[in-house]
């Protein structure tokens, strides 16, 4: 298990926030915003209660291999794929795009199911919200001291 500080958790969680999340629909590249609502997502999917992004590259955000960070990519696409979910492409990247991530939106996945795949992947954040609800950050720690009312932000430990 990987150990971080509540430095290096404050550290994360601040460029979580400030990241670039987008979905792709028909060709286009469209936007996802912590804190913010959805309308985009939610109107592709009318039928849908809730939405999760997640990835399966860089274990708590610490760079790798392009071709293992693809292997596990392809092995959460297929689990994703079996599990009869409906997902779509997406990223993750930083604003000024010195790291980027592929991602999948996952449509309906219950949260403890994400929080298991997130696990698995090693992922300290995930994205997920419930339809008309705010998008919400999920981190697998505990929160650092002076981040526990962190708006948007859920706390699995």
């Amino acid at each position: 298990m990987h150990v971080l500080t509540p430095a290096r958790v404050a550290e994360l969680l601040d460029a979580y926030l400030l990241a670039d999340y987008r979905w792709e629909l028909d060709g286009e590249w469209r936007w996802i915003r912590i804190g913010e609502r959805a309308p985009e997502v939610e109107a592709a999917f009318p039928g849908a209660h809730c939405f999760a992004l997640l990835s399966a590259w860089d274990p708590y955000s610490v760079p790798r291999e392009k071709a293992v960070n693809r292997r596990e990519d392809a092995e959460l696409h297929r689990l994703i794929a079996e599990s009869a979910y409906n997902s779509r492409a997406a990223f993750s990247s930083a604003t000024d795009r010195s790291w980027r991530e592929p991602s999948w939106l996952v449509i309906d996945l219950p949260t403890q199911e994400l929080d298991a795949l997130g696990r698995r992947f090693g992922q300290l954040g995930t994205v997920a919200w419930d339809r008309g609800r705010a998008v919400r950050l999920r981190m697998d720690a505990a929160p650092p001291p002076g981040y526990e009312a962190f708006p948007c932000v859920d706390w699995l430990k």
